[in-house]
């Protein structure tokens, strides 16, 4: 009897968990969870890791591209662990992703430009109008780039509105 429990537990959560990840995803406040052991290691040995959803897949061809003078660093890997970076984000990129705010991103993004930075972005832009620019100089922001500074889960995806809070 016990062992019915728990199956039939594991059977209801299986299926209730992605539904509610799907609904999540829907709404747009949080990207789809991506596991990806390069990209997470090699990218947060200096920041946050940046979803691929951020930017279009030719913004991150470019990054990728000038790893030896990344934002004033050299951030060099490997070819083969560049590569594989790359095809991860290209293939989960804001012009690649069926998640709502990746393709608003996308969308505010005229075909021309390839930012390099998604605070350069009309998406990013219009979403912080309201934040003045002594917010992005406090210390514990520091600037626009440090997502996680107000988005308690932007390291998880989630950018939802509901979660921020801005350090004093």
């Amino acid at each position: 009897m016990n062992t019915l429990r728990h199956t039939v537990l594991l059977v209801l959560l299986s299926t209730a968990l992605p539904a509610a990840a799907a609904e999540q995803d829907r709404a747009g406040s949080t990207f789809p969870h991506l596991s990806h052991g390069a990209w997470q290691a090699e990218c947060s040995s200096c920041h946050m890791p940046y979803q691929p959803g951020l930017l279009p897949a030719r913004s991150w061809r470019r990054i990728m591209g000038g790893l030896d003078r990344h934002f004033g660093e050299n951030a060099s890997v490997d070819a083969h662990t560049a590569q594989d970076i790359l095809a991860f984000l290209e293939a989960n990129a804001a012009d690649r992703s069926s998640n709502r705010r990746a393709q608003r991103i996308s969308a505010s993004i005229p075909p021309g430009q390839t930012p390099l930075r998604v605070t350069e972005t009309a998406y990013f832009r219009r979403k912080h109008a309201e934040i003045g620019a002594s917010v992005w100089q406090r210390k514990a922001v520091g600037s626009p780039a440090h997502c996680a500074a107000c988005h308690t889960g932007a390291e998880a995806g989630d950018y939802s509105e509901h979660r921020v809070r801005i350090p004093r």
